[in-house]
């Protein structure tokens, strides 16, 4: 419902762009209020489009309760969402995809919307490894902003940065810096294939990215670093 349309739409790598005509979408913040351009919050539609009141099959208020009990009479489907200036959507990820570290529970769009505030910070993912102490550290993969070098001096900037913004709790225990990140073509971050690399697994299906090239450097780059 949010994507751009073939010669019509301009478009810029990352972004989800716009959402379809006629599909009443926004961004809005915790008490349901729109967010401004440049801002960021869960992603709603205000209208339902054709086909979306088919339900749950044979649960009729799991559909109720998951996708219209957050906000009244709009319909959220659980994602993070921010907009820039210019009004293009950027997909942020789900808001439950929740970490676990040391007891308190962290969203990773909440993290991830920490690290894309940085005026240095162009994308970010956030995922979860396993901690023997905390049991789960956070991991952050970055892409920087052209002009801005990718070094440690950034990275404590940046840890210190969400440290600030959300919590000392939150502080990243892995960063590292990528030139891209894994994406589907519609936009969407692979952040299970981020979790492979970290845990050093095997990695998964990669046909529906749109560069397999990209995951195989953030391998080599995460393997050497580790090493």
């Amino acid at each position: 419902m949010i994507s751009p349309i073939a010669s019509l739409t301009t478009t810029k790598p990352g972004s989800a762009t716009f959402p379809f005509p006629g599909i009443d979408a926004d961004i809005v913040d915790e008490q349901g209020n729109s967010v401004p351009l440049g801002g960021g919050g869960y992603l709603i539609v205000r209208k339902p489009w054709p086909s979306m009141l088919r339900t749950i099959w044979g649960d009729d208020e799991r559909y109720k309760q998951t996708y219209w009990n957050r906000f009244e009479n709009i319909y959220f489907a659980g994602d993070g969402c921010k907009r820039d200036d210019e009004g293009y959507y950027w997909l942020l990820g789900r808001v439950d995809d929740v970490l676990n570290v040391s007891a308190h529970r962290i969203g990773t769009a909440e993290l991830e919307s920490a690290l894309v505030s940085h005026p240095k910070v162009a994308e970010a993912a956030v995922i979860g490894i396993p901690d023997e102490i905390t049991g789960q550290a956070i991991a952050a993969f970055v892409t920087v902003r052209s002009g801005f070098v990718a070094d440690d001096a950034l990275a404590q900037e940046l840890r210190a940065h969400v440290a600030k913004a959300i919590g000392p709790i939150a502080r990243p225990k892995v960063l590292r810096f990528t030139a891209e990140l894994p994406k589907t073509r519609s936009g969407k971050i692979m952040r299970r294939l981020l979790r492979d690399v970290a845990e050093g697994r095997v990695t998964g299906d990669t046909t529906t990215l749109t560069d397999p090239n990209v995951l195989a450097e953030i391998r080599s780059q995460y393997e050497a670093t580790e090493g």
